[in-house]
């Protein structure tokens, strides 16, 4: 019932905030999110160290602020802060390549794709941006329940014991399914089948981004990534896929009239 609940607050906060809040109000919010995203990743990652902690936290919000200006000076600005920031750790704080380097991707892991959720919504709409969201939600939940209904063959079982193929068919499917039909009354002009097609990406790469923060928090010996969310874990266990689908998304998005 917790679980059920928190779900449903957060969707409605979410929707009402992509909704109605103006687009720096919406900024100031996804910075937000991918600082504490960030406190998550950097405690899975290994990143110890509180002025490196601290500089994770921060260059993750700040990359999420200036991604989320469709603006390609802003990409110049946080690819030249993370090769500054890239040399600090490693000629000021002495850090191996692995560990420097794990500290600055949580900027590119974290504040990149929520700050592409902001220029997505920038560039489009509010209904795109929903768009995307219901995708990885659609997938997420048909994962969920495909694997549970008709799961039998482990999909990856050193990262992540419960995932089954049967259920990962189950998420391409829905929202391939969802896409070609909530797409094409969204995107107007976008026919049925490459939009399936893009859901079916969607769905493949959410998949990775799950595996992947699963991977995270296997190395660290966590089962979630933090319990600020009641039945739900952290911030990054509820945005693991999303944060992998939005780039895409926003490829897709650029190529469009």
């Amino acid at each position: 019932m917790t679980r059920f609940v928190s779900g449903v607050v957060l969707a409605l906060a979410a929707v009402a905030a992509i909704v109605w809040l103006p687009l720096v109000a919406l900024r100031v919010l996804a910075a937000v999110v991918a600082g504490a995203a960030a406190v998550e990743y950097a405690s899975a990652a290994g990143v110890t160290r509180d002025v490196s902690r601290a500089l994770v936290v921060v260059m993750a919000a700040v990359t999420c602020w200036w991604l989320g200006m469709p603006a390609f000076a802003s990409m110049a600005a946080a690819t030249a802060i993370a090769l500054a920031w890239l040399a600090v750790e490693v000629l000021l704080f002495g850090h191996d390549i692995a560990r420097a380097a794990a500290a600055v991707a949580g900027a590119v892991y974290v504040g990149g794709p929520l700050g592409l959720l902001v220029a997505i919504h920038a560039r489009t709409s509010w209904k795109v941006t929903l768009l995307l969201i219901a995708t990885v939600v659609v997938s997420d939940t048909a994962q969920y329940y495909s694997g549970r209904a008709f799961g039998r063959h482990p999909l990856a079982p050193v990262v992540s014991p419960k995932k089954t193929i049967e259920g990962a068919i189950g998420g391409l499917v829905a929202a391939a399914l969802f896409m070609a039909l909530a797409g094409s009354r969204i995107l107007v002009g976008e026919a049925p089948v490459p939009l399936a097609l893009l859901g079916l990406s969607m769905a493949a790469v959410g998949i990775c981004g799950d595996l992947f923060e699963s991977s995270l928090k296997r190395r660290a010996g966590l089962k979630d990534s933090s319990a600020l969310i009641p039945g739900h874990g952290g911030v990054l266990d509820r945005i693991d896929a999303l944060l992998f689908v939005t780039p895409l998304f926003y490829l897709y998005l650029r190529d469009l009239p």
